[in-house]
């Protein structure tokens, strides 16, 4: 396999839809892989060794739910051709479902194909691509080097999409929020200029890009860096009645109770036009989706 199959393989991830629910399993299994390959670790892994540390990674930067399920990207990999468990016998129970208890207690190991291996050891710039392209197609560059982060990347999250897919995006989108928005910030009214050029304020999608998420003003917000990276994280999110919701999960010291704790059920700031006030399809999808949080 060359890079360019490797890359057409990894942009059509057979990834699980429902609507528009997210599931970033096998983004975030894969990148643990990778993490592996780029310290010199071996191809394969077993699965309790994965288990743990790719259920925290749904836990942060999937949408919260009552269970997780580390073993199926772990097992449904192998239909994207890049990814396969060599001593598969056993795996599925009578009814087709994939034995989570069966893959522990047994050991099972999985992992890149060898050529998919070769080909990613032998070129760390094609690792690298592959990871960014992993992260541009499935979370907002604000969590970026979040997750590299946490699964194990040191290189520099620097967004590399292609020019097709960057090419979707409306390029007024920005201009069009922050004016919405009078260049405040709608939670904490933070604005700054250098002359005319606003610093550190940012036009966030309520509803993801990557998740479908529409170039319009009622699914965009005028956010200071702060407040963004933690609307992209789950730490805060926006009521059905245009109030602010914080998560229980969310906690800190120095500034945390003033640039985050008190604006818990305050008011959003309202935009000049009724017209761009965020519209409850796409904040139901962030609480659903996104919160890290009890809502309602």
């Amino acid at each position: 396999m060359n890079a360019q199959e490797l890359l057409t393989r990894i942009s059509a991830l057979n990834i699980w839809k429902k609507g528009d629910q997210r599931a970033p399993h096998k983004p975030l299994l894969l990148l643990l892989a990778l993490a592996r390959i780029n310290t010199g670790q071996p191809r394969l892994i077993t699965f309790d060794e994965i288990e743990k540390k790719l259920t925290t990674l749904l836990e942060d930067f999937g949408p919260s739910r009552a269970s997780y399920y580390p073993e199926l990207p772990f097992w449904h990999l192998q239909s994207d051709q890049i990814w396969e468990l060599p001593n598969a016998m056993g795996v599925l129970t009578v009814s087709g479902s994939v034995s989570k208890k069966f893959l522990r207690d047994h050991h099972v190991q999985a992992g890149f194909t060898p050529d998919v291996y070769d080909v990613l050891k032998g070129s760390p710039e094609l690792l690298e691509q592959v990871a960014m392209q992993l992260l541009e197609d499935n979370f907002p560059a604000s969590v970026h080097q979040d997750i590299l982060d946490e699964v194990g990347l040191d290189f520099e999250a620097i967004a590399q999409a292609s020019h097709q897919r960057r090419a979707k995006r409306d390029p007024t989108f920005r201009r069009r929020v922050l004016e919405a928005y009078d260049y405040r910030c709608a939670i904490c009214s933070f604005s700054v200029r250098m002359e005319n050029t606003p610093i550190a304020l940012e036009a966030a999608h309520i509803k993801w890009f990557q998740a479908g998420g529409p170039d319009i003003e009622s699914n965009g917000l005028a956010l200071c860096s702060l407040h963004h990276k933690l609307l992209d994280r789950g730490a805060l999110a926006i009521s059905n009645e245009h109030k602010i919701v914080v998560s229980e999960k969310a906690n800190g010291h120095g500034g945390f109770q003033e640039w985050v704790l008190n604006f818990d059920g305050k008011p959003l700031l309202k935009p000049r036009n009724t017209q761009y006030t965020p519209k409850t399809e796409f904040t139901d999808w962030h609480i659903r989706e996104v919160f890290q949080g009890k809502y309602g």
